[in-house]
């Protein structure tokens, strides 16, 4: 079994930083994980994810080169770092896990969080 606990979010002026962090419990290191978001009255929405055992990564293209995403699997934790934000970047975060090569599709990550909401103010 695998829990996921996000951390970090908050508020913070367009242009600001932010990092997320989400703690897990449970052997993640053979998962991917990633992140998503869901903002209101949208769908939950691929953001960032790493492979399972090499770490690779893959992005949105709507936060590529602003946000990184990595992992310490000695801590069995995963992080968002968050740059240049945006007013578009305000959602609940979510972090996931799972047995997928699908980095980008929801449905086939088996574990999630229970979200860490950021919001991006003018």
């Amino acid at each position: 079994q695998v829990r996921l606990v996000e951390s970090g979010g908050g508020l913070v002026q367009a242009g600001g930083s932010l990092r997320l962090s989400c703690a897990a419990s449970g052997r993640t290191f053979s998962y991917a994980m990633g992140w998503f978001r869901q903002a209101p009255g949208k769908e939950r929405e691929f953001v960032a994810a790493s492979r399972r055992f090499v770490f690779s990564t893959f992005y949105a293209d709507s936060v590529k080169g602003r946000f990184t995403i990595s992992r310490d699997n000695a801590k069995n934790t995963l992080y968002l770092q968050m740059n240049s934000l945006e007013l578009e970047d305000t959602a609940m975060y979510y972090c996931a896990a799972g047995e997928t090569t699908q980095y980008y599709e929801k449905s086939t990550y088996a574990y999630w969080g229970q979200g860490t909401q950021v919001t991006v103010s003018s």
